[in-house]
C-alpha cells in the first residue's frame, strides 16, 4: 500500500499506477469533472481520477492530500502533454515549483543536492498540504489551506503550455476566489453558523496575497477579465457553490448569484446547474466528514474525526510503540492496570509523562508533541493498552 507518510512512495505509486495512453483526459472538462469528482477541488479527498482504485481508508487526512495533489498533478500533465513519462513530469513539477512559489517557500533551497528528483518532489508536496496553526485549528483549515492547492494545477497548467508562468497569476487567482467567496456569503438567505469561519479559514489559508480589495460589494465590481480559461472558471463557480451551501439547499436568490457569477464569466447555465446538484450531493453523503459543516460543536468533531488518525498512528507503529514502553517496567504496569481499574492522579500523570518520552523517540508520533497535542494523550492511553499480550494483563491483575 502507498503510505506516503513515509520516504518512497511516488516511485511506488508510479510503479502501480503507470496509465496507457486511451486513458487520457479527453478534454479540460473531462479533467475537471473527474479532478472534482475526487472531492481535491474542495479540499475533502473521496476517491482518486487512477486506473487502479486506491483505497482511501486507513490513511490520514495529509497522505490523502498528498496523493490527490500528486495526481492532479499528473492528470494535468497528460491532458497538456499526451504522454505517460512520470520521469519528464517530477522534471516539470520541481522546475514549476523552482519557479513559482509563495513568499517564504523555497522547497528546493531546503534538500540536499544528493536527493533524488522524487524525494524532492516529495519534499515540496509535503510542505504544501501542511499548515501551522494548533492541531484543533488546523483540523478545520485543513480543508480550505487543501482547496486553494487546486490553483497550483492551475499555475502548472501555465507552465506547461507556455513554458513560463507570470510571478503574479496565482497571487491573481487566488485574490479573485477569495473576493468571489466573500461575496457569494454576503448573498446568503440563510448566514449559517459556519459562514463567518469559512471566510476566517480561507483568508488564512492564501498562500501568495495577504491583501484583498475590501471595496468590491458586487460581482459587477470585480475584474473577472484576468481568467482566460474554462478551469479557473469552472473552480471559481464550485467554490462560490460550496460556501453558499447551507439547509441541504442553495436558496433561490443564491442561485440567481451563481448563474450571474456564470454569465460574467461566459460559462454556460449548464455547467452553473451541474455545479449546484453536484454540490448539493456531495455534502449530503460527506458533511459529517467536513470539519467546517461541523462548526456548532468543534471540540467534539475534532476528537471523532482524530480518533480514527490516532488508531491509525498506532496500527502501524505497533511494534516499535510496544518495544520502547517494554523498556519501562512501571508504565508496561501501569497501562495494563488501567485496562480494567481506575488510575488515582499520581499514576495519570505518571503515564502521561513516560508515553510523551516514548512518542520522542518515534517520529510518526510526534503529533502528541506538537501544540494542542496534549488533547490527543488521552486517546493514545486508550488504545495502547489495547496493544498489550494478554498474558501480561493476566499477570497484571493477579497482583
Amino acid at each position: 500500500m502507498i503510505n506516503p507518510s513515509t520516504h518512497g512512495w511516488i516511485v511506488k505509486f508510479f510503479e502501480e499506477h503507470r496509465q496507457s495512453p486511451h486513458h487520457f483526459p479527453e478534454t479540460e472538462l473531462h479533467f475537471y469533472l473527474q479532478t472534482r469528482a475526487t472531492g481535491f477541488i474542495f479540499g475533502h479527498i473521496v476517491g482518486f481520477d487512477v486506473s487502479h482504485p486506491i483505497e482511501i481508508s486507513k490513511r490520514l487526512p495529509q497522505e490523502l492530500s498528498k496523493i490527490g495533489l500528486l495526481n492532479s498533478l499528473y492528470q494535468m500533465f497528460r491532458l497538456i502533454t499526451k504522454t505517460n513519462n512520470p520521469e519528464k513530469f517530477i522534471t516539470e513539477v520541481l522546475n514549476f515549483y523552482n519557479t513559482t512559489s509563495p513568499k517564504g517557500f523555497n522547497p528546493l533551497q531546503k534538500i540536499l543536492q544528493s536527493s533524488s528528483p522524487e524525494q524532492k518532489l516529495e519534499k515540496i508536496i509535503h510542505d504544501r498540504v501542511q499548515t501551522n496553526e494548533d492541531l484543533i485549528t488546523k483540523n478545520f483549515s485543513h480543508v480550505i489551506t487543501n482547496a486553494l492547492l487546486f490553483i497550483d494545477v492551475l499555475a502548472f497548467k501555465q507552465h506547461l503550455e507556455y513554458g513560463k508562468i507570470s510571478n503574479t497569476y496565482s497571487n491573481k487567482i487566488e485574490g479573485i476566489v477569495i473576493a468571489i467567496v466573500s461575496l457569494s456569503l454576503k448573498v446568503k438567505t440563510n448566514i449559517s453558523q459556519h459562514d463567518n469561519l469559512l471566510l476566517k479559514l480561507f483568508d488564512a489559508s492564501v498562500r501568495f496575497n495577504k491583501t484583498f480589495d475590501t471595496n468590491i460589494k458586487t460581482i459587477e465590481d470585480l475584474d473577472l477579465s484576468y481568467l482566460k480559461n474554462d478551469l479557473e472558471k469552472f473552480y471559481l463557480i464550485d467554490l462560490a457553490g460550496i460556501s453558499l451551501w447551507s439547509d441541504e439547499k442553495v436558496e433561490n436568490e443564491e442561485r440567481y448569484f451563481l448563474y450571474q457569477l456564470g454569465n460574467n464569466l461566459n460559462i454556460d447555465d449548464t455547467f452553473v446547474t451541474n455545479s449546484i446538484d453536484f454540490i448539493n450531493g456531495f455534502i449530503a453523503i460527506y458533511k459529517k466528514e467536513i470539519p467546517y459543516f461541523n462548526y456548532s460543536n468543534p471540540v467534539k468533531h475534532f476528537y471523532d474525526q482524530t480518533s480514527e488518525s490516532v488508531l491509525i498512528l498506532i496500527s502501524r507503529n505497533k511494534k516499535r510503540l510496544l518495544k520502547e514502553i517494554s523498556q519501562s517496567k512501571e508504565l508496561m504496569q501501569l497501562l495494563a492496570k488501567s485496562t480494567h481499574k481506575d488510575l488515582d492522579k499520581d499514576e495519570k500523570k505518571k503515564i502521561k509523562k513516560q508515553l510523551l518520552d516514548v512518542c520522542k523517540t518515534i517520529p510518526s508520533l510526534t503529533i502528541f508533541l506538537l501544540p494542542g497535542g496534549s488533547l490527543l494523550l488521552p486517546l493514545l492511553i486508550k488504545f495502547v493498552p489495547t496493544l498489550l499480550p494478554s498474558s501480561f494483563n493476566e499477570n497484571t491483575e493477579d497482583k
